[in-house]
């Protein structure tokens, strides 16, 4: 399925939620569905385009990220411009997160538009070499035209948190005129809470861990150096761990290179990543010539 198709799949699922939501605060609390289903397929369609236009700006101020030039990063430029010139795209702008925890993404909705993002962690943390993998990983995703479809996926997400939060404080303070049906829209309120979360990490799922192995694999041939992508993977993986990131949402954890995000159990299952020892295995036989992607 190509990116344009998968994208109409996630606003034609976001409308699908909303309408939902809307039948079920319209007939189940005013006695008026119709009206609740007309009122959240205009909020759904404003979602949809405030994501498509501005899910790049969104994620770039969750992270309080900071546009930098060439002259503020010199060499990290530099690695950009290499790596950007080796995948045959054109130079994205170049942002700088304000923490400790190493990482990346890379957002934007056309290669033109893009933006690659990097942690000031990453920068102490990982070689030159190490570096060059990951920005060819995120630049990766740019030439496959990955940053949008992952950029609204997580808009997508916390919209679906959004709305169930709404429905729920609605329930309980909405000033109902339908009195025999607020104790169904306050169970499904509750439904909606405990699920919409997991609806969206499967949402990410679908669409998330194939495209991690394809820049890894795009990425490693790119710089034809599979093994500094690997040696990177692991160090992230386990400085990660060690200091998850305390700001920006769970939602948007599949921008990011490794996650940024503490958990274990059903979290990690959960995870928009695959598991890093496979990945690194993968980049690993590649490196030998054996390509198990």
């Amino acid at each position: 399925m190509g990116a344009y198709a998968r994208l109409a799949a996630l606003f034609a699922a976001l409308t699908a939620l909303f309408v939902v939501f809307g039948w079920a605060i319209g007939s189940l609390m005013y006695n008026d569905w119709v009206g609740g289903v007309l009122w959240f397929l205009v909020l759904a369609g404003a979602m949809n385009l405030f994501a498509y236009f501005a899910s790049d700006k969104i994620v770039l101020w969750s992270y309080r990220a900071k546009i930098v030039t060439e002259a503020e990063a010199p060499e990290l430029h530099r690695i950009v411009r290499q790596v950007s010139q080796m995948a045959n795209l054109p130079m994205p702008r170049v942002a700088l997160v304000p923490t400790d925890t190493p990482n990346a993404f890379a957002t934007g909705r056309s290669p033109k538009r893009s933006v690659v993002a990097v942690t000031q962690g990453i920068l102490r943390l990982l070689s030159e070499d190490e570096l060059r993998g990951v920005l060819a990983h995120e630049i990766s995703h740019v030439g496959n035209r990955d940053v949008l479809v992952m950029s609204v996926a997580a808009t997508i997400a916390g919209a679906i948190s959004f709305m169930a939060r709404m429905f729920w404080w609605n329930s309980l303070f909405g000033g109902s005129r339908n009195r025999e049906g607020n104790g169904l829209a306050a169970l499904l309120a509750v439904v909606g809470m405990v699920l919409a979360p997991v609806a969206a990490a499967f949402l990410q799922l679908a669409i998330s861990r194939g495209r991690e192995y394809k820049a890894d694999r795009t990425g490693a041939k790119t710089i034809g150096d599979p093994l500094s992508l690997a040696s990177a993977l692991e160090k992230l993986e386990a400085a990660n761990r060690r200091r998850p990131l305390r700001f920006g949402s769970p939602a948007s954890q599949g921008l990011f290179i490794v996650n940024p995000f503490s958990g274990g159990g059903l979290v990690r299952i959960f995870s928009s990543h695959p598991p890093i020892q496979e990945r690194v295995a993968r980049l690993r036989a590649l490196a030998r010539g054996v390509d198990q992607y």
